[in-house]
């Protein structure tokens, strides 16, 4: 400031000084302006002082590549065999044709005739037929059913067939009855007869053996 505000010592002369260097700032600033306008064109003035607009521009956001797939698994390096193989040779000599051969079978001698011993078996005799047991010989005594009481009483009559086993002992081993009267009373007493009975067994030639026979009994009250 000490050009364009002179200090001159006293406080009286403060007011003075300070009118004197507005005048003068106003002087500079007015030799400044024509020295501008002296150097400057007209034109390039009138472009200094024409408004001027701004535009914001509005920067386009930033695009994030995708990240890279990921990179597939080594695969460990495969081990070279160290087998190698054996290589091929190939000839070009033709093989020789195979020759035609012939050839005969001579006839084969006849087998010869092996006699075969005869043997002759000794003849089966037949067997001997089966003479079914019996139950009606007279020296068996074999004792009549005996008539059942009630069944008298209320005119019961029928014919019962049984069929015995006998044993070779000649003893009744099974009593069935195969054939009913139509009167249980009578069944039962022709049963409990027969149980006591003896018979001739069946034979077959001369020895005795075990067999079926059936055994007919009558009840009739006229008899």
């Amino acid at each position: 400031m000490g050009l364009f505000f002179p200090d001159y010592g006293t406080p009286f002369g403060k007011p003075r000084g300070q009118k004197l260097s507005f005048v003068a700032v106003a002087a500079g600033h007015a030799v400044l302006l024509s020295l501008i306008a002296a150097a400057v064109p007209a034109e390039r003035l009138v472009d200094l002082t024409r408004p001027f607009t701004a535009r914001l521009i509005e920067l386009a956001p930033e695009v994030v590549p995708p990240p890279p797939p990921p990179s597939p698994p080594k695969q460990p390096p495969k081990k070279e065999s160290s087998i190698r193989p054996m290589p091929l040779l190939v000839l070009n000599t033709p093989l020789p044709a195979p020759q035609a051969t012939t050839f005969t079978v001579a006839p084969q001698p006849p087998a010869p005739v092996v006699a075969l011993p005869i043997v002759v078996l000794p003849a089966v005799a037949p067997e001997a037929p089966i003479v079914a047991a019996r139950f009606d010989a007279d020296y068996l005594d074999n004792p009549k059913p005996a008539y059942p009481p009630a069944s008298r009483r209320f005119g019961e009559e029928g014919k019962v067939l049984l069929r015995v086993r006998v044993s070779s002992e000649g003893r009744p081993e099974y009593v069935e009855l195969k054939h009913t009267s139509g009167f249980p009373r009578l069944d039962q007493a022709a049963m409990d007869a027969v149980t006591r009975w003896r018979f001739v067994p069946a034979r077959r030639g001369d020895e005795a053996i075990a067999a079926w026979v059936f055994v007919p009994i009558t009840f009739n009250l006229q008899g």
